[in-house]
């Protein structure tokens, strides 16, 4: 059996607050106490992951998972998953769902007045090979209202999941697409303490990976731990 790796707490005002009025739904489940560090034994270091035997071909593309093509902007994403020293984290499980290009989401449960597309379920998986790099290809995302305040509406986005060598090693995070005007005004974006740190949740139009007549690509580098770690949605300080 490997040696297992503590886990680090994160670095002060990378992550989010769990308590951020802005964000109504925080008020009611932001803890009331001192939160209780668990100890870290080796079930929660070694403990087997779930994911990897129901990986297929394939899934890595949003596009061709259906009969048809979706409706909406082909776009490509893509990047590194690293850790604080930069080096890559290669045979991590790196997951995806989103909304449809009319923010919508395929669930009973949303039932925002958006058309739904049958031939868009939203949802990705990926390992990340020996330099711990990921592709997706995708529809760009649309915006959608979400009743947090008067008038809300979430910025496109796509959600990220993170798996890496034991169970509780999941991390969630999302990563949102530059120059959207409504990234001000969304309390779940700006519950992330610090400005760096938020920035490191916006990709960037990548040259690189974009294909001549057939998706813009945009760069998402997911940092798991440091001082320049990704925000994420479940971390505990």
């Amino acid at each position: 059996m490997r040696n297992p790796i503590h886990y680090r707490r994160p670095a002060a005002g990378t992550q989010p607050e769990h308590l951020f009025p802005r964000y109504a739904s925080t008020v009611k489940r932001a803890p009331t106490q001192p939160l209780v560090m668990l100890p870290q034994t080796e079930t929660e270091l070694t403990a087997p992951v779930f994911g990897y035997g129901e990986l297929k071909r394939g899934d890595h593309d949003l596009t061709r998972q259906h009969a048809g093509d979706p409706m909406g902007e082909r776009i490509i994403v893509s990047g590194r998953v690293l850790d604080e020293n930069s080096r890559p984290v290669p045979d991590t499980l790196v997951e995806i769902w989103q909304a449809n290009a009319a923010g919508r989401y395929p669930h009973r449960v949303d039932q925002h007045d958006a058309p739904t597309d049958p031939n868009f379920t939203g949802c990705g998986r990926v390992l990340t090979d020996k330099r711990g790099n990921y592709r997706f290809v995708t529809i760009r995302p649309g915006e959608y209202p979400w009743r947090n305040h008067y008038n809300a509406w979430r910025p496109a986005h796509i959600h990220f999941s993170l798996f890496g060598q034991a169970f509780v090693q999941r991390l969630v995070t999302q990563m949102y697409f530059p120059g959207d005007p409504l990234l001000d005004e969304d309390p779940m974006y700006n519950c992330v303490p610090d400005e760096r740190a938020r920035r490191r949740l916006v990709s960037s139009l990548d040259w690189e990976t974009t294909v001549p007549e057939f998706a813009l690509g945009y760069r998402f580098d997911i940092v798991l731990r440091g001082p320049e770690e990704t925000p994420m949605e479940n971390r505990k300080r």
